[in-house]
């Protein structure tokens, strides 16, 4: 078994150092000051209320650039849509609808089709963006074979507690995962939170349709479809800080767990080998490290060596994770990385095991509600 966690420990370091070897430490975006193509942001929400001041003074500097924002309100029942209105009274250039459908593919998908502009950004209403960040991230639209365009995303930090700081490094680690898959030229994944796309390419893909019954799961069924139709090459990823979008961090760890276990159970109704592939194999490594401690935590003549093991870990994820954390020009301490590489083993199997056992709610929903 000793031999079997040194071959293991092996792996796992060259894997990450593969993986890092694919983020890179500055990449500079394309700034156009203007683009050809009419360019709409569109942006589902539902009682979101508690985001509406923040909200709205984002849209503001976006609507200020001559971008149009469409903000289309899935049934919210705790007045969102009325103070939205009410906090952006006069900004020129923003729509407001209500879904008739019901969903946040329901939403998008009938914002989409009240816009004439060729090109669409899709955001979520807890999100925050940078300086020019919608020319930005539709600049490598501009090439007419760029089809969709993702950018990462990043939970926001307030204070020093560690809960927070944890969701901000698993963060890092799915930029790194979503950089090396569009790398390898089979994108995996990216969020809707920084998306931009044609219009003409979503419908000609057929939009949402067919993944209507999946809670979650928009914006990488769209990449799925538009890469199965127009190739690899038609999606580009930006992992780069100039198009990072910030978005608010879970406030407990049940909140948390909720939102990734309706994340990850998108696997199942992913059709590609791919997907399924990559969610055994999470689920897999953690086990893996996790029988280390009950192996070697008994018996204290090779507990030395289990601390070799989860050090050459926790090394291992540092090298890789510390290089997306630098390039995005933020700070986390070595306690941050060293806690969350013990936690997170733990937290992968609650995840994994949830999305194949638990029902899953999000704002008041179930998966079954999604389909009415």
């Amino acid at each position: 078994m000793i031999s079997f966690y040194l071959f293991w420990c092996l792996g796992y370091f060259l894997l990450h150092a593969w993986l890092a070897k694919k983020w890179p430490r500055k990449q500079a975006v394309d700034h156009l000051d203007s683009i050809s193509e009419k360019v709409t942001l569109i942006i589902p929400f539902r009682n979101e209320r508690r985001h509406i001041p923040i909200l709205a003074e984002e849209i503001k500097k976006i609507a200020a650039q001559s971008v149009d924002v469409v903000l289309v309100d899935d049934h919210s029942e705790d007045q969102s849509l009325e103070l939205l209105m009410i906090f952006l009274e006069g900004v020129a250039g923003i729509r407001f609808f209500k879904n008739p459908g019901q969903g946040k593919k329901a939403a998008l998908s009938y914002g989409i089709s009240q816009v004439t502009g060729g090109i669409i950004l899709t955001s979520d209403a807890d999100c925050m963006f940078p300086e020019k960040w919608a020319f930005k991230i539709a600049a490598p639209l501009s090439d007419p074979k760029v089809q969709l365009v993702a950018g990462p995303v990043l939970s926001t930090t307030s204070g020093n507690g560690f809960f927070q700081k944890f969701q901000q490094i698993e963060w890092f680690s799915i930029l790194l995962m979503t950089q090396a898959s569009f790398a390898r030229k089979q994108p995996l994944m990216c969020s809707g939170a920084n998306l931009a796309f044609r219009k003409s390419a979503f419908l000609e893909v057929g939009g949402y349709n067919g993944n209507e019954h999946v809670l979650s799961g928009d914006d990488e069924f769209l990449l799925k479809k538009i890469v199965q139709h127009y190739g690899s090459e038609s999606c580009h990823y930006l992992p780069s800080k100039e198009v990072l979008v910030y978005t608010a961090a879970q406030s407990t760890w049940m909140d948390l767990l909720n939102q990734r276990i309706r994340w990850a159970g998108k696997w199942k109704a992913h059709p590609s080998f791919s997907h399924a592939f990559a969610a055994v194999f999470a689920f897999f490594v953690q086990l893996v490290w996790l029988e280390s401690v009950y192996i070697f935590g008994q018996n204290w003549e090779v507990l030395g060596f289990l601390v070799l093991v989860w050090g050459i870990k926790v090394l291992s994820e540092m090298s890789s994770l510390g290089k997306v954390k630098a390039s995005l020009g933020l700070r986390q301490g070595v306690g941050d990385f060293v806690l969350t590489s013990m936690v997170h083993p733990l937290y992968v199997i609650a995840v994994g095991l949830g999305a194949l056992f638990l029902k899953v709610r999000w704002k008041g929903r179930t998966q079954e509600d999604s389909l009415i």
